[in-house]
């Protein structure tokens, strides 16, 4: 028999409050070490543990590679890396991005299911999109405990809701009773029978994360080549499968859900559209430009056709700009609640 004593938690949007409101129930003697992924801006000076220390009675700090784990501590992921658990000490990498995040839920718990299996609680709260679904299935996989914060207390419902629509979690609770409750599990001994198997997919992925050569790690043998392109380095996407999952990852390692991919894909069909209208709008002044230089020039034949050229550029313009101003970027969020901004 074994206690379950690897808390990893992920949050992104509304994350700080939740957070802020979990560890501040936890008792000076809690039994676990504690894990945390929160979504912020590769450039932003993370000030996360020094929030949380002021209201929390365990100690908090950024993850330091290679440091060990020590139970009745939190380690928070840096900005722009990702945190993984690996068996005894933590590992903060720069591998590439999962769901356009780094750092990754996702990662964080994948790979703590790998090293811990059943000595794992994975905790989900509020957030945008998916991340953190993939990473629970992991964790459930493994024999772990799955938990999401209640979707009505949770300032962002997708996260938890993507995560309950992935696994069968064993509990959805408000933040106000996700303290006790780890306590609880911490505390409660489970089953270890033998060693846990690691399917050759998690694995891979795990390897991915941690900096190694996606390639030579053989992400080519996990999925299926799908039509689309990574929009992160445009390489070719391979569809993975996952219980009810559909995820993609290229072979320099990004990886995408269904959905985190619908949201970058629509995304950067505005940026193109913005760079088409630029190009067109660059020529129209080019050929104004030239125009007038040739009616200087006292080719007055030719500068009309020129002028012409440019008329036709600026209908042209006008329609890719109507096609920027009512392009939406898209996920499942906003196509299911077209009244809610995602």
């Amino acid at each position: 028999m074994i206690k379950p004593d690897i808390v990893v938690i992920g949050a992104s949007a509304g994350g700080m409050e939740a957070l802020k409101k979990l560890v501040a129930q936890l008792p000076s003697n809690f039994p676990g070490a504690l894990f945390i992924v929160w979504h912020v801006a590769p450039a932003y000076p993370s000030v996360l543990p020094q929030i949380l220390d002021r209201v929390c009675s365990l100690p908090v700090a950024h993850a330091i590679d290679k440091e060990a784990i020590q139970p009745g501590r939190i380690y928070v992921a840096p900005p722009d890396h990702h945190l993984l658990v690996e068996s005894g000490h933590v590992r903060v990498t720069r591998g590439p991005k999962e769901n356009r995040f780094r750092p990754s839920i996702d990662v964080l718990f994948r790979s703590a299911a790998r090293s811990y299996g059943p000595q794992v609680i994975g905790v989900v709260l509020t957030g945008l999109l998916d991340d953190g679904a993939s990473g629970l299935y992991a964790v459930k996989e493994q024999s772990g405990k799955a938990v999401v914060q209640d979707p009505f207390d949770a300032l962002h419902a997708s996260m938890p809701m993507q995560a309950m629509k992935a696994v069968a979690v064993d509990h959805c609770v408000p933040i106000a009773e996700m303290g006790a409750l780890l306590v609880h599990l911490t505390n409660s001994a489970v089953e270890k029978e033998g060693g846990h198997l690691v399917s050759e997919q998690m694995d891979i992925e795990v390897k991915v994360a941690r900096e190694d050569n996606a390639f030579g790690a053989g992400i080519m043998k996990l999925g299926k080549i799908s039509p689309y392109t990574c929009p992160e380095c445009h390489g070719m996407l391979l569809q993975l499968k996952e219980g009810n999952l559909i995820r993609f990852r290229c072979h320099t390692g990004h990886a995408y859900s269904l959905n985190s991919l619908l949201a970058e894909v629509t995304e950067c069909i505005e940026a193109s559209l913005w760079s088409t209208l630029r190009g067109i709008e660059e020529s129209e002044m080019l050929m104004s430009h030239m125009a007038e230089h040739l009616r200087e020039a006292n080719d007055g034949e030719m500068a009309e056709r020129f002028l012409q050229k440019a008329e036709e550029a600026h209908r042209r313009s006008d329609l890719v700009r109507q096609a920027v101003m009512s392009h939406e970027t898209l996920s499942q969020d906003k196509v299911s609640n077209p009244a809610k901004e995602a």
